[in-house]
């Protein structure tokens, strides 16, 4: 074996070992399942009020008996979505899921009630049909989450979320459920800047729910930094420590084992959920409004010298991940820099006559509209950066450790910091650190609102002065 080409290939065996250990994306799978519950209990409480009103009054589906029912649906789904009744806990144990939607049935019907006795319109529901309604409704809820758990043991084989535990040589933890994986089988070392690993790291907590690291006390403190780089819900077992920022506590009572919350992830389900019907709509959007510019500058670059129409960059992305990412191709062919590690300069002579114009007006960025559908890039978030891309001729990771920390969230086509006018080549450090503050700020103060005005303030800054 040729020496210079061991670690390329020794890192290739280690990518292809790691591939085949992604765990499988239940997200989506838990997402149908709370949409039909919703709508089963919404079937659930019109039947039960219809059916009540055959009972008591002789009726069915009486107008008093549904318009009961209609009020307080509403009240039941926003206290029954807050008390955890259509989250995980629910569909792993359907007793807790019972238990929750009892409650939220009841502190909904008391809100009703009350409601109606102080605006005096009790008269307006009858307390016979009503009672009877909400005892069908108790019945058919519980029964309803028996069904669910025997559905998801029979097609999911009982299983609704990924856990993984890391052994990274602490003590032991024998989680039920939960995938193992040894950190030395993988290479996986908490103190590393190497790329490389935390590629491999990032791709092993892929669609991973819950993520257990037991590992020595002076390791702890590294991998407490690494969860939070990768943006995934995650815990050691450890003793309380104010270093590791830690934000809850875990007791694991059937194991004697305690460990600390030390990261969540920076968006909740329901942040992320809006975050990508956005992308989605925006990118589609784009593409098709754009579709005749896409269409023309394609042509141009084809017909300037012949060469590919794309330049396909790897990139860092979300969990410190490489991804692929699109570019309509500026630079000679015979001088693209796949590995970033020369900054485009003013009149830089790799860069074609088309090629000019398209970075002064940022044209060359819209394929990533693609990577924005393909689930890589969001429309707005941390720009994501070259693997050689250096400032003061040092990697950006040996400037700021946190670095790595602005990849919890998927790179962006555009950014807080674009926006503020950090663009172009990274000469210093501070062109790096200006950078690095705003993604931070823009990850701890995310919102769809801030989104959409970073969207449109984009189109102020196509043209920059730093843009070449």
């Amino acid at each position: 074996m040729n020496r210079a080409t061991t670690p390329k290939l020794l890192e290739a065996i280690r990518h292809q070992s790691v591939e085949s250990r992604i765990a499988p994306s239940l997200e989506r799978r838990r997402l149908r399942a709370y949409a039909t519950m919703l709508l089963v209990d919404g079937v659930v409480f019109h039947f039960c009020f219809a059916l009540s009103a055959l009972i008591w009054e002789g009726m069915w589906a009486q107008n008093r008996a549904m318009i009961t029912a209609q009020v307080m649906l509403p009240a039941y789904f926003t206290i029954a979505l807050y008390n955890g009744a259509y989250g995980v806990k629910a569909l792993e144990s359907w007793t807790f899921a019972a238990r929750k939607a009892l409650i939220a049935l009841a502190i909904s019907a008391a809100l009703v009630n009350f409601v109606g006795f102080y605006t005096k319109s009790n008269d307006d529901f009858s307390r016979g049909v009503t009672t009877v309604g909400l005892m069908l409704v108790a019945l058919l809820l519980v029964a309803m989450r028996r069904v669910v758990a025997i559905i998801i043991a029979a097609r999911w084989g009982g299983k609704v979320s990924n856990r993984l535990v890391i052994d990274d040589g602490g003590s032991g933890f024998a989680f039920e459920g939960a995938e193992r994986i040894s950190a030395a089988d993988y290479n996986l070392d908490p103190s590393s800047h190497d790329p490389f690993m935390l590629d491999r790291l990032g791709t092993l907590l892929r669609n991973q729910d819950q993520v257990v690291v037991s590992c020595p006390r002076e390791r702890r403190q590294d991998w407490a930094f690494l969860l939070k780089c990768a943006g995934v819900y995650g815990e050691i077992v450890s003793e309380p420590a104010h270093e590791l920022g830690a934000v809850g506590v875990h007791r694991y009572d059937m194991l004697d084992r305690t460990t600390l919350v030390v990261s969540t992830g920076p968006l909740g389900l329901r942040a992320r959920i809006l975050k990508r019907a956005f992308d989605v709509v925006a990118a589609l959007g784009g593409l098709i409004a754009l579709s005749p510019v896409l269409l023309v500058v394609a042509l141009l670059i084809k017909l300037e010298d012949g060469g590919p129409v794309l330049f396909i960059q790897r990139r860092l992305g979300r969990g410190n991940q490489f991804f692929d990412m699109f570019k309509f191709r500026s630079m000679r062919e015979e001088k693209l820099d796949h590995d970033g590690a020369r900054s485009a300069s003013r009149d830089d002579d790799r860069v074609t006559r088309i090629g000019a114009f398209m970075r002064r007006t940022s044209i060359d960025e819209l394929p990533q509209l693609f990577n924005v559908l393909k689930g890589d890039m969001s429309i707005v978030g941390p720009r994501p950066h070259a693997l050689g891309s250096r400032a003061n001729n040092k990697y950006f990771w040996d400037i700021d450790r946190k670095y790595w920390q602005r990849h919890c969230l998927k790179p962006g086509l555009t950014g807080l910091a674009q926006v503020r006018g950090h663009r172009g080549a990274t000469e210093v450090e501070k062109d790096l650190t200006d950078r690095l503050q705003s993604d931070l700020e823009y990850i701890a103060a995310w919102s769809l609102r801030g989104d959409i005005e970073i969207a449109l303030r984009t189109v102020m800054v196509l043209r920059h002065k730093n843009a070449f």
